[in-house]
């Protein structure tokens, strides 16, 4: 009788094993078929897409959805991280289309440069997109057109070229509020970096379910992220 639940267990961790394998065999492959492509401010790619995506979902800065869901995601990235860029290719569009779209659950991005110098001007970037209400536009549109890390591809050109895609509407205004940013994506790292967090993507969830802010490191699928968001409601 006691050998049962023992294998139940072993099975049951078997299975876990093999998603996170999977996941991590998808996530390379995102990471693959995008090293040497995109970086290129003049064929910038997927706004259809990510408007489609993200259709009729508020946004107030960085975060997405209705701001009385009950439910806080919180993301920790790093716009030049490729594993960031296979979460929302992969990963998080579920969630967006389902607890978000509900008004179960709203997302917030929160900074947290870890792979060199450009994330700083990238992340302050989709900050100043987020302040006129494209903040998730940038950020996935910028995901979908990825350079190869600090290869010199994230300039004020590439830049611009993303703001203008997500539908950002005053360049200037944009411009302006970027230059005044950099000091957030910074205040945001040393959070995460507070927290324990040194890889991106990171998430953490809060809500009247949950104890305060719960840490939940990088998940290892979208059904992870799904139950987490389920027990802070």
């Amino acid at each position: 009788m006691s050998a049962e639940p023992e294998r139940r267990q072993r099975l049951l961790q078997m299975a876990a094993g093999a998603a996170f394998l999977v996941l991590a065999v998808v996530l390379v492959l995102i990471v693959v078929s995008s090293s040497g492509g995109g970086g290129d401010a003049k064929s910038i790619e997927g706004a259809a897409e990510v408007d489609r995506l993200l259709a009729g979902i508020p946004q107030q800065q960085m975060v997405l959805g209705e701001p009385k869901a009950p439910v806080k995601l919180i993301e920790f990235g790093d716009l030049q991280c490729p594993v960031c860029a296979g979460f929302a290719e992969e990963i998080l569009p579920s969630i967006i289309e389902n607890q978000v779209k509900n008004g179960e659950a709203k997302i917030e991005f929160r900074n947290l440069t870890i792979i060199g110098d450009e994330s700083i001007p990238a992340g302050a970037a989709a900050l100043a997109a987020g302040e006129q209400g494209r903040g998730w536009n940038y950020l996935e549109l910028f995901y979908r057109n990825q350079g190869e890390e600090n290869s010199g591809y994230v300039t004020d050109e590439f830049l611009r070229a993303v703001a203008k895609a997500a539908g950002v509407k005053n360049l200037a205004k944009w411009n302006q509020d970027r230059q005044e940013l950099t000091g957030q994506v910074e205040k945001t790292t040393e959070e995460a970096k507070k927290l324990g967090y040194e890889a991106t993507p990171s998430f953490a969830v809060e809500g009247p379910g949950a104890k305060g802010l719960e840490l939940l490191g990088t998940p290892e699928s979208t059904g992870a992220l799904e139950e987490a968001i389920e027990g802070a409601a």
